[in-house]
């Protein structure tokens, strides 16, 4: 766990939230980072950290940076290893702002939304009238957008789409890059890779180049099978019960962390976890 009072992170947070309550002259420019509509982990740190890196970065003075998180704030509670990491981190769901909380058709309208998509390259149906507005996109699925000179597109075959997230801080704004953002995407990272296990198929050199990055700035990061034990139990429990990092229960693995087993409260949970190939 990250333990501290508010941190950077938190302030963007509430600030973003508060900037989208004003109206009229006062009223920035918004530009939303969206994550897809299976708002898994992956999904949900890619849009608040790639966020965070514009607020810091960005010249543009009259623009507020928002991380959406592409579902029903009433689905959020079964997303149980996104809610999991927040609590791991110390931050509060209620300045996350959902996608049944904005407007993003009415922004759009008074000329007001830029969009930059993560972990998904393709606005959905109900979305397709926000094209114009999309003016970046990162990603680690195929690409399936047409070209459009006005929307610049990263998109590589890693194992996370917070890979290339690590990445653009990295190499563009380093000095932004604290314990607090590397929990969150060495994290995300650890699970989307099935704790880096080549045979599990999901990890790429990229991956593993930041992930040792990460560790080699910040050498008091919690162990990664710690994290990675961790996260999985979160991942298929939605009962809100979980062990934190470091007091998580040892599963016992296939050849290569193909099931895991915990016993809780008397009871044997088995989960499958064998992700090859489906990039979510």
């Amino acid at each position: 766990m990250v333990r501290r009072g508010e941190g950077k992170m938190e302030a963007m947070l509430r600030a973003s939230r508060a900037a989208l309550e004003l109206h009229g002259r006062d009223a920035p420019g918004v530009h939303i980072v969206l994550g897809n509509e299976a708002c898994d982990l992956d999904s949900m740190v890619s849009a608040i950290v790639l966020a965070y890196f514009l607020t810091k970065t960005s010249l543009e003075q009259k623009t507020v940076f928002v991380p959406i998180l592409n579902i029903p704030r009433s689905e959020f509670p079964l997303r149980g290893e996104c809610t999991f990491l927040l609590q791991e981190s110390q931050l509060s769901e209620d300045l996350l702002i959902f996608r049944d909380e904005i407007d993003l058709q009415s922004l759009h309208k008074e000329g007001r939304l830029q969009l930059t998509l993560v972990d998904h390259n393709v606005l959905s149906r109900a979305d397709a009238d926000l094209e114009s507005a999309v003016t970046e996109v990162i990603d680690h699925r195929p690409l399936e957008r047409p070209f459009s000179p006005g929307c610049v597109v990263t998109c590589e075959p890693v194992g996370s789409c917070a890979t290339l997230v690590t990445e653009r801080i990295v190499q563009r704004a380093p000095n932004i890059l604290d314990k607090e953002l590397a929990f969150l995407l060495r994290s995300t990272i650890m699970l989307d890779c099935i704790n880096m296990a080549p045979a599990a198929g999901k990890v790429t050199p990229k991956d593993s180049d930041y992930v040792a990055v990460l560790d080699s700035r910040f050498h008091d990061l919690s162990p990664s099978n710690t994290v990675f034990k961790a996260l999985q139990e979160a991942k298929f429990d939605v009962s809100g019960n979980y062990h934190s990092i470091g007091d998580a229960p040892e599963p016992t693995l296939g050849p290569w962390g193909g099931v895991g087993k915990w016993k809780r409260s008397g009871i044997h949970v088995v989960v499958l976890y064998w992700e090859t190939t489906i990039l979510l």
